[in-house]
């Protein structure tokens, strides 16, 4: 018996590996916000919730948060790559919990980071669509579990 490859698996690796891409950029480059907009359902939230309260934003609030500083040089250089994940499926409906790093240089300054991104999936007549995105950060008192690693 061979392991057949899981088609909506398949589907949720390809949409957060496009939202990674899309916000990431080399110095001298510029992110691809724009894509961003087609891997969401309308109405797709994202959610910072690293400081006292969440930023929760749609789409287009999340892009137009960000545009500037890179658009101002003050954001040169972003990476934002998942290093480990849990993923569940259920009819159509999926749940992804992701450890990510981030690097990059603002102000001139360059820095680093690790969180945890949590994201829903729903199954639309067009394929697998993210419903949102929830995101928290290590900081001091906050690392993460070995299970997430």
């Amino acid at each position: 018996m061979t392991d057949s490859p899981d088609p909506a698996r398949a589907a949720l690796d390809e949409l957060i590996g496009r939202f990674f891409a899309a916000v990431s950029f080399e110095p001298g480059g510029r992110p691809g916000y724009h894509a961003i907009h087609e891997l969401f359902v309308d109405g797709g939230r994202l959610i910072r919730n690293s400081g006292p309260e969440p930023e929760i934003a749609t789409v287009r609030q999340f892009v137009e948060a960000r545009q500037p500083a890179v658009d101002a040089g003050r954001l040169s250089a972003f990476r934002e790559a998942e290093i480990a994940q849990i993923t569940e499926v259920f009819g159509n409906i999926a749940h992804r919990l992701s450890t990510y790093t981030k690097s990059g240089v603002l102000d001139g300054v360059p820095f680093t980071g690790r969180g945890v991104v949590s994201t829903q999936f729903v199954r639309t007549p067009s394929g697998w669509k993210m419903s949102s995105m929830a995101w928290d950060d290590e900081r001091p008192g906050l690392s993460l579990p070995d299970r997430y690693r």
